[in-house]
Parts: structure tokens; sequence; C-alpha cells
């Protein structure tokens, strides 16, 4: 069966007054990243704000996305729907990250960023006093590293570890399973922030 992947844009017009007026508070050298139904809007926020400042980067976040920025880069404007694409760039790229949604500016606060910390750490702790843990296999296309996931389980060699290969990695059906202590995910890398009970496989020190 074929698989159509068609884009849904908001229909909504950029407000220029309020974007030149929040673009004092940005810093000069910004990159701009944005969800797919933001795209037109981002587009015409990305040409009225490079009058005053330098773009570095202008770029589609999807849940997997981990962003390389240059160096000259001092902070992220995100064009998305609430907190999630954000906090995680926030965390990932150690920049201050704005997100613009509805004509409203809001930065990602250190409160924000230490209470994801914080829910790794635990997610980690977990994972290390469990004893049975299962692997989080993708089917799909830029997500799926089944090898990887061999090779993790060769390390386990302290824990009972299973496979678990899916398309959609639906949390919820974890309650079928309340043997396992502990996740590992080798799909989208921002399932973490869905569940305590997953860590990354890439976080791992033997997991390389």
């Amino acid at each position: 069966m074929k698989t159509l992947f068609i884009p849904v844009k908001l229909n909504s017009k950029i407000n220029k007054e309020r974007i030149l007026g929040f673009s004092k508070k940005l810093p000069k050298y910004l990159a701009i990243a944005y969800s797919i139904q933001y795209s037109s809007q981002a587009k015409g926020i990305k040409q009225l704000l490079s009058k005053e400042h330098i773009i570095t980067n202008f770029i589609q976040v999807l849940g997997c996305s981990q962003l390389k920025l240059p160096k000259p880069t001092q902070a992220v404007l995100l064009i998305s729907d609430g907190k999630f694409h954000a906090i995680s760039l926030a965390y990932t790229t150690k920049l201050p990250v704005y997100i613009y949604n509805k004509s409203k500016l809001e930065k990602i606060s250190e409160k924000d960023i230490r209470n994801f910390e914080k829910s790794k750490k635990a997610s980690y702790v977990k994972f290390l006093n469990a004893e049975k843990v299962g692997i989080l296999i993708s089917t799909k296309k830029g997500q799926q590293n089944f090898d990887k996931a061999l090779k993790l389980r060769k390390n386990l060699v302290d824990k009972d570890s299973y496979l678990f290969v899916c398309n959609n990695v639906n949390i919820n059906e974890f309650e079928n399973f309340s043997d396992i202590q502990s996740w590992v995910n080798t799909a989208c890398p921002r399932l973490d922030m869905n569940s305590p009970k997953i860590v990354n496989f890439f976080e791992l020190k033997f997991s390389q």
C-alpha cells in the first residue's frame, strides 16, 4: 500500500507590527525553526526579521529533529504550537529558545529545562535498576535502528531484554507489559518526553 504525506498548512496572516515589536527582544544571530503547518508564516517572519537580524539557519522541525546550528547562533525562534519541540531544542542546543504562536512570544524558562533534566535523570536511574527492559524499534524510514537495537541488547548482559518492533510507538500499550520496568528507545529521540519510563539508547554509555 502506497503512503502519501500531505502537509496541512495553517491559514492565518502574520502580525507585522507585533513581529517587528518583539524583534527587539531577540539577539542579532538567530536561527528560525518551524513546524510544517507554519511554513508560510515562518517564511514571512524570516523576511521581516532579516532586516535587523542575521538568520543563521531556517529549518523545519520534526519530533525526531536534532538541530545542528552554526556557532554564531545566539538563540532559536520556534514557530509552532506548544512546548514539545521548544523544550527539546533548549535542552539539546543549550541556547535560549523562544516560541512564537498565535501572535504571542514566549521564552522557554530555566524551570522548564530543569524539570526536563530531572525527568531524564529519573528515567536513567529507573533503567539502571531495571531487571527487565523493552527495546523499542520503529519500522519508519529515518527512525529505524534495528542493528543498533540488536547491538544494544547484546550489551545488556545483566538484564532481561525484549525487542518491540512497530510502526507507531504507542506508550499506552506499555500497560500491557507491566513486568517491563524500563523502555529503551531507538526510534524518535523525543519519545522520552512522553513517559518517565523511556530512556534514549544513544544516552547509554555502552550503546554506540
